[in-house]
């Protein structure tokens, strides 16, 4: 060491001590780190450890409370099967006694008809032995029949046939004069009770009402200021004419006839809508195809609010409130419809007054009765438009706007094609015939009126002996005059009712017919 200087020593000496303590420095910091991993590792294992045991604990805490909850499912179940058990044991019992209740019965069933078949048997041969001697009996009887029967026949000189036929047309006649005796004797006590009030109220009702008598016809006539007048209307080549023809349907007829024009169609509203726009443009003077076209469409404006106006007034005029506003058109449309020359709307409100007069005075609901006797003709607005007879239109829509059943009634039984349901629709059908048939009401076609007359006649001098037939108060009475001989007075009254029958069924007529048999017996002789 002699040989090396202090300095070197020293430094060398550094040197070492700072290997060393970098050595020591390493070996310190692993120790730490070793030690350190060994602290954690210890940590977590007592983290899982506790972790475990937690687990452990709630495994069994979750193992026993499903163990306890599994055990009340179980009495849960075995509780409800017990008392499905008991409940199902209870309807079998029930179902057992129910079966045997059954069987009582049809035991007590059995031995009943076992009885009955025993009764049934002794009764067969009852009956057996009744009908063989029933039969001997019948057989006795024929015999002696027969043997009284070819007595009588010699003693009387007929044959069975013959006496037969003779029993039966004096019981024949025996029971036609009973039943004309009967029928008479009817017929005069109605008549003593009913004929006096029934022609009182009648005539009471007729005598109340003022009607009018106009018919219609098919065409409406215009008065023109002039006749140069017509020429306007004409038009150059005649288009004025052809546009108002064109746009209201109705035929306009210029003639020689000196300041008029015709208008001329089927449809009164048409008609009366065509009049309406000629007046208006005569009296405008401005007559062209636009023009026309203009006045037609505000013609029938007022045409429609005229039908309105009517029906509501009609209803006014005859007391009926409260009606559809369909219904109401309608009614206002029958202004300008005629049947057999009559105003139907006159015609209507005729029927009104006659039917409420008359439930006045017997009791029935007058307002019910004005209500049926203005609407029983409402379907003949319709037959134009619609298939069926007017009593089906007028049920229809009478039906259809809700209408009391009532009324319907009067629509449909107006005509007997459906039975009277009340006292208030023998009313109608009773004023109707007093409006339709009393003298100017209706005009009737002259072969129509011929045809109804042969027919009476026709129908009267059907009957053995009829002698003559007279026909008299043009078709309302027929009077038949018979054979003395031929006829006696129980046949007479009879004869009457037959052929009152017959006209009903085979001919059609307004109001009604009398029918009037007369038997005169006449002795004569001369003096010489």
């Amino acid at each position: 060491m002699g040989d090396f200087p202090l300095a070197a020593l020293l430094g060398a000496a550094g040197v070492v001590a700072a290997v060393v303590g970098f050595v020591f420095g390493r070996r310190s910091g692993r120790a730490i780190e070793i030690a350190a991993q060994q602290r954690a590792k210890a940590t977590a294992e007592d983290t899982a450890t506790r972790i475990l045991d937690e687990a452990r604990r709630e495994s069994e805490t979750i193992r026993k409370s499903a163990a306890v909850a599994g055990r009340e499912e179980v009495l849960q179940l075995r509780e409800s099967l017990e008392q499905e058990l008991r409940q199902r044991r209870g309807d079998i019992e029930r179902e057992e006694k129910r079966v045997q209740d059954r069987e009582a019965q049809l035991d007590r069933a059995r031995e009943s008809l076992e009885g009955r078949e025993h009764e049934v048997q002794r009764r067969a041969q009852e009956c057996i032995g009744r009908e063989q001697a029933t039969t001997a009996r019948e057989q006795e009887l024929e015999r002696l029949v027969g043997e009284e029967r070819r007595r009588l026949e010699q003693l009387a000189g007929l044959s069975a046939e013959q006496a037969k036929a003779e029993l039966v047309r004096r019981l024949e006649d025996e029971a036609m004069a009973d039943a004309a005796s009967r029928l008479r004797e009817i017929r005069e006590t109605a008549k003593r009770n009913a004929e006096r009030e029934a022609k009182k109220i009648v005539a009471l009702a007729v005598q109340r009402v003022a009607a009018e008598t106009t018919a219609e016809s098919t065409v409406s006539a215009v008065s023109l200021p002039n006749d140069e007048m017509k020429g306007r209307i004409i038009g150059r080549e005649g288009r004025n004419i052809r546009a108002f023809e064109l746009a209201t349907g109705v035929d306009v007829i210029i003639d020689d006839t000196p300041d008029t024009v015709v208008v001329s169609c089927f449809d009164p509203v048409r008609r009366e809508t065509a009049r309406l726009a000629l007046e208006k443009l005569v009296s405008d003077g401005r007559i062209h195809p636009g023009r026309i076209e203009e006045v037609v469409v505000k013609a029938r404006k007022e045409v429609e609010a005229a039908i309105i106006e009517t029906g509501e007034q009609a209803a006014y005029d005859v007391g009926v409130a409260g009606l559809h506003p369909e219904l109401v058109k309608l009614i206002g449309r029958m202004r300008w419809r005629t049947s057999y020359g009559q105003n139907i709307l006159a015609h209507s409100k005729e029927v009104a007054w006659l039917a409420g007069m008359m439930a006045a005075e017997l009791g029935p609901d007058v307002q019910l009765a004005k209500r049926g006797a203005l609407l029983h003709d409402i379907g003949k607005v319709l037959t134009h438009e619609h298939e069926g007879t007017h009593v089906q239109l007028g049920v229809e829509v009478a039906t259809k706007y809700g209408e009391n059943p009532l009324v319907v009634n009067c629509i449909a039984a107006h005509h007997d094609d459906v039975p009277h349901e009340s006292e208030v629709s023998v009313l109608v059908q009773a004023a109707d015939g007093i409006s339709g048939s009393r003298p100017g009401a209706r005009r009737e076609a002259f072969e129509t009126y011929v045809k109804r007359l042969e027919g009476l006649e026709r129908i009267a001098a059907s009957y053995r002996g009829v002698e003559r037939v007279f026909a008299i108060q043009a078709g309302r009475e027929v009077r038949v005059v018979v054979t003395p001989e031929q006829v006696d007075d129980t046949r007479m009254t009879a004869m009457s009712e037959e052929i009152a029958r017959r006209i009903e069924s085979e001919l059609q007529y307004p109001g009604q017919i009398k029918v009037v048999v007369i038997r005169e017996s006449r002795a004569v002789d001369f003096a010489r």
